[in-house]
């Protein structure tokens, strides 16, 4: 069973950064492909980022693009989220996940950590 644990989040004040970790443990064959979620209160959960283990080829949201990064480690089996920049509309519980494919599709991703909140106040 492939587990996911995230940590880093906490409370930044608007136009700080912070650097969330995922730790991958467990069968990781089927994981070639790690992502970041959010979900806001009352909102869907949305598309962050994602990266492959093996290329580094990322994808981001849109509205992520140019201050968030997402990277990996490799030799740690980690995967960051580097959120700079931060706005209080970025408040959020942020998830990791993993699957066999890149896709922005929440349903793609077959394995989740249980989220990590990031607050961020004006």
């Amino acid at each position: 069973q492939v587990q996911l644990v995230e940590s880093g989040g906490g409370l930044v004040q608007a136009g700080g950064s912070l650097r969330l970790s995922c730790a991958v443990s467990g069968p990781t064959f089927s994981t070639s492909i790690m992502g970041w979620f959010r979900q806001a209160p009352g909102k869907a959960r949305e598309f962050v980022a994602a990266i492959n283990w093996s290329t580094g080829r990322t994808l981001y949201a849109g509205s992520m693009k140019g201050r968030f990064t997402i990277s990996r480690d490799n030799t740690k089996n980690t995967v960051y989220l580097q959120m700079s920049s931060l706005e209080p509309e970025d408040t959020a519980v942020y998830y990791c996940a993993a699957g066999p494919s890149g896709s922005p599709r929440l349903d793609e991703y077959y394995y989740w950590g249980q989220g990590t909140q990031v607050t961020v106040s004006s």
